[in-house]
């Protein structure tokens, strides 16, 4: 009945349509609904269009993922190919150098060949010139008569040609030709067949026959050889292409000590500074009275030496400088950069292998060149090991597969032990072993540091742990040191004992090392020589200047 009644009451149908129409700000429910149901229909839109960009987005990400994937595969391959690459390179550097050594070997021998050819064109031509008593005399004589002609005309031993032509007797068969077309002839003067003496003979040691001159300057003061004993010593010591001009110039032994190194260039035309440099050295030997041992080592043998340090590129730039033994012990920094030797690491390594001979008193034998009991060595004699005794160890502890990159390195027993920065990770970079190997490496420095011993070992890390110290690497060089006007001026008035700058200096004392037990003689490897320290900072000093 309220309801009703108030359903009928006018007042509540017009508070019930101000309701109806004012219910949001003037707006009407149907224009807020049909309002609501526009933003629906918009969002439903945004929605669809967000799903559908989510689906591109997502392939997109699929397809990069796999693009990845390929990149990743494509990079994977190409550090392989990259590492194929390297080895490959490190093998045919190792060939490289190997086809080097082969070459100096062929120039050596090929030059012993042309020595022997030599020998054999002498003996036709003294046989072409030889008087009719010669020929009647050669008639009687014996196989071993005449082989020891043979032998008595150039250096003092049997060519292996000759003998086996005089075996044939096809000297007499040639000479019996000869007479037979008119090519000697019978009214020849005969003379008496004199042996020793200089000929005017091709080739330089074919001059003068190894018995004729050497018995009489031995007993002669150099200052009083004549000019023909004085160009006999040139062909000795292996200036014989000065031979000539210093016929011309010499007088005796005295003109060669009194003269300068300006008049040693002018008048025989000694512009090589280390021909200039043995000849004086050589000359500066006469002063002695004790010979050295290392005037016994002549440039032959340091070229084989140069293949025992393991640094056989430089052989043919050493062997055209004529360098002995004596040059060896008193080679400066400057010598080697004048013989393109740049490497700091290879500076180190002539250095040691000097020091070497220096400690065995220049035995021409002193570096093991052959394996012996790997369970027994000690740092004595891994300082005597070769580049090849080197790389026989690397092959002893399963490194085969790198002994190659060793050859050319310089690495040598005397390197490994005396050099206090040299370490098994230099040796590593040596043989190309990659940084993430570390297994390998790991290895490689157990054995490393068994081989040198735990007193040597020590020094390293030590010297290691100084400061300013600088890792030794592969790629360092020493430059030649920039002098002023004024050392320019006094440069030219040094003598040859006043140069300060050896590659490995003697010194002035016996070193502890050396005047101890036997057990010590490469005991304090450090100091060996105190010199071998400095010197390395001085190469790091100069190395560092690039």
């Amino acid at each position: 009945c309220h309801v009703s009644c108030r359903g009928r009451d006018p007042w509540h149908k017009k508070s019930l349509k101000e309701t109806w129409i004012s219910s949001g700000n003037g707006e009407s429910y149907q224009e807020r609904l049909s309002r609501l149901e526009e933003d629906k229909e918009s969002l439903v839109l945004q929605v669809s269009v967000l799903t559908d960009q989510v689906k591109a987005q997502g392939e997109k990400i699929r397809d990069l993922e796999n693009s990845l994937g390929e990149y990743q595969h494509k990079l994977k391959s190409t550090e392989e190919m990259l590492q194929q690459e390297l080895l490959k390179r490190s093998s045919l550097e190792s060939q490289k150098l190997g086809l080097m050594d082969e070459v100096s070997c062929l120039k050596l021998k090929l030059e012993n060949m042309e020595e022997k050819h030599i020998k054999i064109i002498t003996l036709l031509l003294l046989l072409l010139l030889s008087p009719k008593g010669i020929a009647e005399k050669m008639k009687d004589m014996t196989n071993s008569d005449l082989s020891s002609v043979s032998s008595g005309v150039d250096s003092g031993q049997q060519s292996p040609v000759l003998q086996e032509n005089v075996k044939n007797s096809s000297i007499r068969k040639l000479w019996g030709k000869m007479k037979r077309t008119g090519v000697l002839s019978d009214d020849i003067e005969p003379t008496q067949f004199k042996r020793g003496g200089f000929r005017a003979t091709a080739g330089p040691r074919l001059t003068q026959t190894p018995d004729s001159g050497r018995s009489s300057r031995a007993h002669t003061p150099f200052s009083k050889w004549t000019t023909e004993q004085v160009c006999g010593w040139l062909e000795d010591i292996g200036l014989g292409q000065y031979v000539s001009l210093a016929r011309q110039w010499v007088n005796s032994g005295q003109t060669l000590l009194s003269a300068t190194p300006q008049e040693l260039e002018k008048e025989i035309c000694i512009k090589h500074p280390l021909h200039r440099k043995k000849l004086q050295l050589s000359l500066r030997a006469f002063s002695y009275k004790t010979m050295e041992k290392s005037s016994e080592l002549d440039h032959i043998w340091v070229t084989r030496w140069l293949d025992d340090v393991g640094l056989p590129q430089y052989k043919d730039q050493f062997y055209e400088s004529k360098v002995d033994g004596r040059m060896l012990q008193y080679l400066t920094v400057n010598d080697l950069l004048f013989l393109k030797v740049t490497s700091q690491l290879h500076h180190l390594s002539i250095k040691c292998a000097i020091h070497v001979l220096h400690v065995n008193k220049f035995n021409p034998n002193c570096l093991r060149r052959r394996p012996g009991d790997e369970n027994k060595t000690s740092p004595s004699e891994v300082v005597q090991w070769s580049n090849h005794r080197v790389m026989e160890w690397l092959r002893s502890v399963d490194l085969a597969e790198y002994a190659p990159n060793l050859r050319g390195s310089g690495v040598h027993g005397g390197l490994i032990i005396l050099e206090p920065r040299f370490q098994s990770e230099t040796l590593a970079m040596l043989l190309n072993i990659p940084p993430q190997k570390t297994l390998l490496r790991r290895h490689l420095t157990t054995n490393f540091n068994s081989l040198v011993g735990p007193q040597a070992q020590q020094e390293k890390q030590e010297f290691a742990n100084a400061s300013g110290h600088a890792p030794l690497t592969t790629t360092a060089k020493v430059r030649p040191t920039k002098l002023g006007f004024t050392n320019f001026r006094q440069l030219r008035k040094l003598k040859v004992d006043e140069s300060a700058d050896y590659i490995c200096p003697m010194d002035t004392g016996t070193p502890p090392a050396l005047s101890g037990t036997p057990k010590r003689t490469y005991g304090s490897f450090r100091g060996i020589s105190p010199n071998l320290a400095r010197d390395s900072d001085r190469l790091e000093k100069v190395g560092s200047k690039k």
